[in-house]
């Protein structure tokens, strides 16, 4: 039996799938049930992120082909696990080839791409306030998979007479499975913040997201394998715990791929806000089959029936917008919505960044022909602004004479005039950078309450918005243009008037970015109480740094 693709055409499904091996997967859409399932024991390299054997690849193929009566002329959709994935703020004007080179030279860095050639795919994310006009930045997802692995996949299908047309990535597939089966449902409703936890034997990953929109990736290596019993669950919720930190969110979704670590047991040690749910993706499930299969699936093969595989399955007919081309790297596409007008004979596709740039385009034209005009003025203008340079310079010179005078008659032992001065000026230009900076940064729906920063490093900003994208924009701008401030997302709360209004998500978010601890912000906000704990002394000890520190931006008030 072989089912076909939206084109017409039989197509069939693997997936590279670790611990389990090599499935083979064609689901009946009509009844919703798994038509078609085999699997082989594959042995792949998690460290090198590759087969290990491509002819017993082509063995275990052509082993499944024959089981299940499919024929050999097929074309073929594979999923593979994930190599590289991640996002990126680039500049808004980039041409897309630029944006492929700057994405390449980030993830030739790694190992695996420093002696394997990559090729990669990369998408806008949708609905990002960078990517807003008036924005000078543009977010985007990118992944990548060694070249020389789909070739040699290709080349070994194509030995047996079938064609690869598709390479999919494992966190896509669990995706679209996850959609399929409905089990995160509420989590994928409009900007519901939520988070998935997925742990293999190499480690795990926070994937954070608005719906079905992803807005932040990391992960964590850590060596499953190598430890024993309980310790492995302590390992990973002390390091999640941490992460998870940085992404506050409405749900959290824990999937265990590995036969290592059960999810369910990985919950109850986990501390965080929100609901949290789990399934499991490996020996620890108790469900016979993740989805129902038909009488032609042998039940011991029923049980072994993966996510990734599921999702595979479904990369032609899933609307799920995270989806990469491995195959055609070079073409562009977008996750947003796109309009089309029929012109003779030919249509013309326009999105919404793509008139964007266009407009763009137009302005920055229009400011070199105006710069241009203006060009027999600047010789006049530039000898005006030099004579006011040498004066300002003037002005600095006798101020720096009167400064060492002033400091020659001070009390060396007691005060240093000169270094007061040199870190008065430094506290207050590391103030101004932090207010340009949330200035350059602030989505178009974001607005602030309450901002604070100190010279010793101190920021707090408080604020609202009206989805949760713009909060996440924010803080990640704010955190890479304040590099080595250690910013941290310390709060993010629906406001809403009532329970309808919350699950109808017209309400706003309320947050708070600061890289204070608790102790501090009491201290801060609330200073009374803090002087009337434990006597009035100092709960953190005498150690310099641990002061609250002063208000206001320059002055003693806050900026509201």
């Amino acid at each position: 039996m072989s089912l076909k693709s939206k084109s017409g055409k039989a197509r069939a499904y693997l997936s590279v799938t670790p611990g389990i091996g090599l499935e083979l997967i064609q689901l009946d859409l009509n009844s919703n049930t798994v038509a078609n399932y085999a699997v082989r024991e594959l042995a792949y390299n998690e460290s090198s992120r590759e087969i290990v054997d491509y002819d017993k690849f082509k063995e275990a193929v052509a082993s499944m082909y024959e089981e299940l009566g499919i024929n050999p002329k097929i074309e073929v959709v594979i999923n593979m696990p994930l190599v590289s994935f991640g996002t990126m703020q680039l500049g808004l004007l980039l041409p897309d080839d630029a944006i492929t080179g700057a994405i390449q030279g980030e993830i030739e860095q790694t190992y695996i791409f420093r002696r394997s050639e990559p090729t990669l795919d990369w998408v806008d994310v949708p609905n990002a306030a960078s990517n807003t006009p008036g924005k000078e930045t543009r977010q985007v997802l990118y992944s990548a998979i060694q070249k020389a692995v789909i070739d040699k996949l290709s080349e070994k299908l194509m030995e047996l007479g079938s064609v690869l047309v598709g390479v999919e990535n494992s966190l896509s597939s669990t995706f679209r499975a996850l959609e399929y089966m409905g089990v995160t449902a509420a989590q994928m409703e409009p900007n519901t913040t939520w988070n998935l936890l997925v742990v293999n034997s190499v480690g795990y990953s926070i994937t954070s997201l608005s719906g079905k929109n992803v807005i932040e990736y990391y992960e964590e290596p850590l060596p499953i394998k190598s430890f024993e019993e309980d310790e492995i669950y302590d390992a990973i919720a002390q390091s999640a715990q941490i992460a998870l930190s940085s992404y506050p969110a409405n749900y959290l979704y824990v999937i265990s791929d590995t036969d290592s670590v059960s999810a369910e047991a990985l919950i109850s040690r986990l501390n965080v806000m929100g609901t949290i749910d789990f399934l499991e993706n490996n020996a620890f499930k108790t469900q016979e089959s993740l989805i129902p299969v038909s009488l032609e699936v042998l039940q011991s093969y029923a049980s072994k029936i993966s996510l990734q595989a599921i999702g595979c399955a479904l990369s032609d007919v899933s609307d799920f917008p995270l989806k990469f081309n491995y195959m055609h790297s070079t073409s562009r596409k977008s996750m947003e919505p796109s309009i089309t007008f029929p012109i003779g004979e030919h249509e013309i596709v326009v999105t919404k960044n793509g008139a964007l740039y266009a407009a763009l385009g137009l302005v920055a034209v229009l400011a070199i022909i105006f710069g241009l005009l203006g060009y027999v003025i600047i010789p006049s203008a530039t000898k005006d602004m030099q004579g006011k340079v040498d004066k300002i310079t003037d002005e600095l010179n006798a101020v720096n004479a009167e400064l060492e005078t002033m400091q020659g008659k001070g009390d060396v032992a007691n005060f240093d005039l000169k270094r007061e001065v040199e870190m008065g000026v430094k506290n207050n230009r590391s103030k101004l950078m932090n207010y340009v900076a949330a200035g350059e940064s602030i989505p178009q729906d974001v607005w602030l309450t309450y901002f604070m920063t100190q010279g010793p490093g101190y920021v707090d900003i408080q604020g609202g918005a009206n989805d949760v994208s713009s909060v996440y924009v924010f803080f990640k701008n704010m955190r890479d243009s304040l590099i080595g401030t250690k910013l941290k997302l310390q709060k993010l709360e629906m406001d809403s008037q009532s329970v309808d209004a919350a699950v109808a998500g017209a309400g706003t978010y309320s947050f708070e970015i600061t890289n204070m601890s608790e102790s501090e912000l009491k201290a801060l906000h609330n200073p009374d109480a803090a002087e009337g704990e434990e006597g009035g002394e100092n709960p953190e000890g005498d150690a310099p740094g641990n002061e609250p520190p002063e208000q206001g931006l320059l002055g003693d008030q806050p900026i509201q």
